[in-house]
């Protein structure tokens, strides 16, 4: 049953199963939500190792209050945090594309505040600063219109609907970029890369490995995978990372 958490004035849509820990906290990327194929396969690898499982949809996603224009990472950060404030015990991160981003920038502000509870993370083609990285993808006349008239609609590869890009987006995101300084996690590191991917380009992934100076970690780099990763194949590799991350 769907619950909902209060969280900046929007309704947070929640799924959780409970079970033992470490839990598994699922992160979606940008314009996904908690019901797509890699959420349900973490849902069902919990379910089938007795795993309490939460996920959750960012505002303007799923069945979440909000419209998703409005986002920034600043409001789905916080609310990562507030659903990982209902969680208990040791849990592992799964956060995919934009939600590996917000997974690092989690642990970040919960080790700020002395909160150690990362059991570990597993990163699917994370978009780490992914603001940064959609300007860089942009022409330098999509840039003006942006700057112009505050937003821009993109092509989306994923179905017939554009991405609306806002600038307040992008300008909050500048807050948030990690690149540049080490990045700490306390926790072992799993990412999945597919290297045929045109939205996070294996070059942004290995430049987030750089920064990994201090913790445990494995890349697995996917030969024919593209940004999704959720072929049945690329769902077994998920499977077998939080596997591999519960026998740590």
């Amino acid at each position: 049953m769907t619950e909902f958490l209060a969280v900046g004035g929007e309704r947070i849509a929640v799924l959780r199963r409970p079970g033992r820990t470490p839990g598994l906290m699922w992160l979606s990327g940008f314009r996904s939500d908690m019901t797509g194929s890699k959420a349900t396969t973490v849902h069902e690898f919990g379910a089938a190792h007795g795993l309490a499982v939460t996920r959750f949809d960012y505002s303007g996603h799923g069945k979440s209050s909000g419209n998703y224009a409005d986002g920034t990472i600043s409001r789905w950060l916080a609310e990562a945090e507030a659903v990982f404030a209902t969680t208990a015990g040791p849990q592992i991160l799964i956060g995919s594309s934009m939600g590996g981003w917000i997974a690092l920038l989690l642990v970040r502000a919960l080790r700020a505040r002395g909160i150690e509870r990362m059991h570990g993370l597993v990163l699917i083609a994370p978009a780490t600063d992914m603001t940064a990285l959609m300007l860089s993808q942009m022409s330098k006349k999509v840039q003006k219109l942006l700057d112009k008239q505050g937003y821009v609609d993109t092509p989306s590869g994923y179905g017939p609907e554009p991405y609306r890009i806002s600038k307040a987006l992008i300008e909050d995101g500048k807050q948030h970029l990690l690149f540049g300084r080490a990045i700490e996690t306390g926790c072992p590191v799993t990412i999945l890369q597919g290297a045929r991917d045109r939205d996070v380009p294996r070059e942004h992934t290995m430049k987030l490995v750089q920064h990994l100076l201090t913790d445990p970690m494995t890349v697995t780099i996917i030969p024919d995978g593209e940004h999704r990763l959720s072929r049945p194949e690329d769902l077994k590799l998920l499977e077998r990372a939080i596997e591999v991350m519960l026998s740590d």
